[in-house]
């Protein structure tokens, strides 16, 4: 476990925010930042051996974790049993403090979900800034080529248009990016590696959205530039192929028109519904499209029988191959699990599954796997279980809450997200707020009875209460900011709602302080 004198912990219980404050003498006691007299506050003492997730704010931070256990804290929901808090012998070790004076409460502004992800994200974030490049890049080799200037392009416009659906598939393959992560964190995990290059390293690993987005507009208007080449040209090219490319562009340009920020934000469902069914039928009508170039003769306008030895000579082919193989894995290790599901508060669904599973990893579970698909975090020891928390917040999710299910779909390969960049950094203060601490606590490796033994094995002087029900929240961006700096992190990492996560990478940034958090297309 990593010495004390090293880390700051924060967590909040139904609304009580705790703060385990550090010092280099573990056993001073310091006074909290608030104290109430003995007539105006409360105490309640209370030992819960059973938790609920709510939405209320924890801020934890660590120093560099792989395999062993830290000392953090995941935010919980009490529910306390009255037989249990007159148990004199389980008392004694969390405080509650309530302060009975008028509370203080700070307005928020209220702004909604969809205007953040469509409009705060800034003009010039990196994910638009990898778009731009990869679309810009494209659009100059159309011009060239529609100039005359590239002549190979011109000739196989095609090929580009599949060089593209290769590339943005790559970028969404989660086999392929997990090997990629796993070897950045290899390459660039080490102290000597400068601090900017880590940064630089994480921002574009988190925003390879925007390379699979850039691409897939990208492939649209190369496939448009090889229609109209093939209709300029029809006595080289069937008929056939001409309506198959057709047919191509319009499923790409569907899926693309199903992935706006608007539609994909008040439609998801539809979305990824349209996004794979589309592309899966677009990839079928692909192989079509090159059976048919291959196999035509323009001279005696007909097909050939005997095109092997042709297709193996065609980039097309290959490339085409490895985006089959590359959306092809995923399914191939799709299961049907037993689940063993709780939901210990109205608001959350602990979902546990056998077998271990690596920190910082997530995964994919489904109803139906052809209908829908749920990322989640997994917690897990990494020997005998794993586990997902659902905050119920839409449809599926709720479901979890009011008809836990026996069994689940899930995907086999997990893949690596933000959170597994952890582990390239030194010293990271990780901030969440409600269900998406569970994240962070393969990392932490403590959960649930763990968590609450290792807050009772401190005094009571050093354990600082804050009541979000009369206080109101704290303000979690003006805390990361000082726990920052007083922790000399070098990068904080932030889970939140949008509006959250906004306002800790913002408040962080403006103080030079590296901070990431999800974007709504990580």
């Amino acid at each position: 476990m990593h010495s004390l004198e090293k880390v700051d912990k924060f967590t909040s219980c139904r609304g009580v925010t705790f703060e385990i404050k550090s010092h280099s003498n573990l056993f001073a006691i310091t006074s909290p930042p608030f104290q109430a007299d003995e007539k105006s506050r409360t105490g309640l003492k209370s030992w819960v051996p059973s938790f609920k997730v709510a939405s209320n704010s924890i801020a934890s931070l660590s120093q560099r974790s792989l395999s062993k256990p830290s000392s953090h804290f995941c935010d919980l929901d009490l529910d306390l049993d009255q037989d249990i808090l007159d148990e004199d012998n389980d008392l004694g070790h969390v405080t509650i403090d309530v302060n009975l004076e008028e509370p203080i409460k700070r307005e928020i502004a209220k702004e909604s979900r969809l205007s953040i992800i469509l409009l705060d994200q800034g003009l010039f974030t990196v994910y638009k800034r990898l778009f731009a490049v990869s679309f810009a890049l494209n659009l100059i080799g159309l011009i060239l080529a529609a100039t005359g200037h590239f002549i190979y392009a011109r000739e196989r416009a095609t090929l580009f248009s599949i060089s593209n659906i290769f590339v943005l598939t790559m970028c969404r393959s989660e086999a392929f990016l997990r090997v990629v992560f796993w070897l950045v964190v290899k390459l660039f995990g080490h102290s000597c590696v400068p601090l900017r290059l880590k940064t630089a390293v994480t921002s574009l690993l988190q925003s390879l959205g925007g390379i699979h987005s850039g691409c897939g507009v990208s492939s649209i208007a190369w496939l448009v530039y090889a229609i109209i080449l093939t209709i300029n040209n029809r006595e080289k090219t069937s008929t056939e192929a001409i309506i198959v490319a057709s047919a191509i562009l319009v499923l790409l340009c569907m899926s693309s028109l199903a992935a706006f920020p608007l539609l994909r934000h008040l439609h998801h469902n539809l979305f990824e519904r349209t996004h794979r069914l589309a592309g899966w039928t677009a990839l079928i009508l692909l192989w079509l499209f090159i059976i048919l170039t291959t196999s035509y003769d323009p001279l005696t306008k007909s097909y050939s029988d005997h095109i092997a030895q042709r297709l193996f000579n065609q980039p097309e082919f290959w490339l085409t191959l490895a985006v089959s193989i590359t959306i092809i894995i995923p399914w191939i290790t799709v299961r049907r699990v037993p689940v063993r599901v709780s939901s210990p508060s109205g608001h959350a669904t602990l979902i546990k599954f056998d077998g271990g599973v690596k920190p910082g990893i997530l995964g994919r579970i489904s109803p139906s796997p052809l209908s829908e698909w749920h990322a989640f975090g997994i917690i897990s020891d990494g020997i005998n279980e794993h586990m997902m928390l659902a905050g119920a917040v839409g449809d599926f999710t709720k479901t979890l809450v009011s008809h836990p299910p026996s069994h689940l779909w899930v995907r086999k390969v997990h893949f690596a997200g933000l959170p597994y960049l952890t582990n390239m950094y030194d010293r990271v203060l990780l901030v969440a707020t409600g269900s998406g601490i569970c994240v962070f606590l393969s990392f932490l490796q403590n959960f649930g009875r763990e968590i609450m033994e290792m807050v009772s094995g401190f005094p009571e002087e050093r354990i600082i209460v804050h009541d979000t029900m009369v206080l109101g929240r704290p303000d979690v961006s003006k805390m990361s900011v000082e726990m920052a700096k007083k922790f000399r992190a070098e990068v904080v990492i932030v889970t939140s709602n949008p509006q959250g996560s906004r306002d800790v990478v913002n408040a962080c940034k403006a103080h030079g302080i590296p901070a990431f958090g999800p974007i709504w297309d990580s």
